[in-house]
């Protein structure tokens, strides 16, 4: 499977079979964890059988059998959402390719400090349940193209692949709070301009990070520089 595929076949999925993660699919998950916390700056971890986050009231009775899940963790900055976003969405899609579900929790879970580390300058942002699922999940009814960019017939047939990959990007309860701009080109490279817009829920710079990293896919970074707000 492709990232492209694995854009297209993921969905969020709450509900995960009592099945445990194999060596290899551990080990390339763990190689991956490294790489994306050298990159970002970043402390992901990856829980293993561990059941506490997911149960009592705080899972809000729509989590079952959720023993795996990362632990989304960087110090404290004004970019961490983003970065959390982005460097997670990463490891969300390659799970997808190994034949593992994954759903982004935000509020949904209880701490268990003893099973992770979260240092004196760090803040633990949010978990991604990982697993074997009960089902493949479902798709949800997205934007459309001309909601969240300005393509046309006159932008680049690779922009507008971008943003139709965005918006397959989860987000929170769906809100699809970003938007991007091709802003045309400097220094004979193209410029793309992206945007998170505001929510009382949160959760949009998180958001932006993951949409920004589809985009990226499906347009090819070759093609573009992300231009500053």
């Amino acid at each position: 499977m492709t990232l492209l595929e694995a854009i297209d076949a993921r969905h969020s999925v709450r509900k995960y079979l009592d099945k445990a993660l194999p060596a290899d699919i551990f080990a390339t998950l763990q190689d991956k964890i490294a790489e994306c916390n050298a990159a970002g700056h970043l402390n992901i971890q990856l829980v293993l059988n561990e059941a506490k986050a997911f149960t009592g009231l705080l899972s809000y009775g729509t989590f079952r059998g959720v023993k795996n899940y990362l632990v989304m963790v960087g110090q404290k900055s004004q970019d961490l959402d983003e970065r959390v976003g982005y460097y997670g969405e990463q490891l969300v899609l390659l799970a997808q390719t190994l034949g593992l579900n994954t759903c982004w929790v935000g509020l949904s879970y209880r701490k268990v400090p003893e099973a992770y580390l979260v240092g004196k300058d760090e803040k633990l942002v949010c978990m991604i349940a990982l697993g074997y699922g009960e089902t493949q999940g479902t798709s949800h009814r997205i934007k459309s193209v001309e909601d969240v960019s300005n393509a046309s017939s006159s932008t680049p047939s690779w922009f507008r692949r971008g943003v139709e990959a965005a918006l397959l990007a989860p987000t929170a309860v769906n809100q699809q709070k970003f938007s991007f701009e091709y802003v045309g080109e400097s220094n004979n490279r193209h410029q793309v301009r992206a945007k998170a817009g505001s929510s009382m829920l949160g959760y949009t710079q998180i958001d932006m990070g993951i949409a920004k990293y589809h985009f990226e896919i499906a347009a090819g970074k070759e093609h573009f520089d992300w231009a500053c707000l």
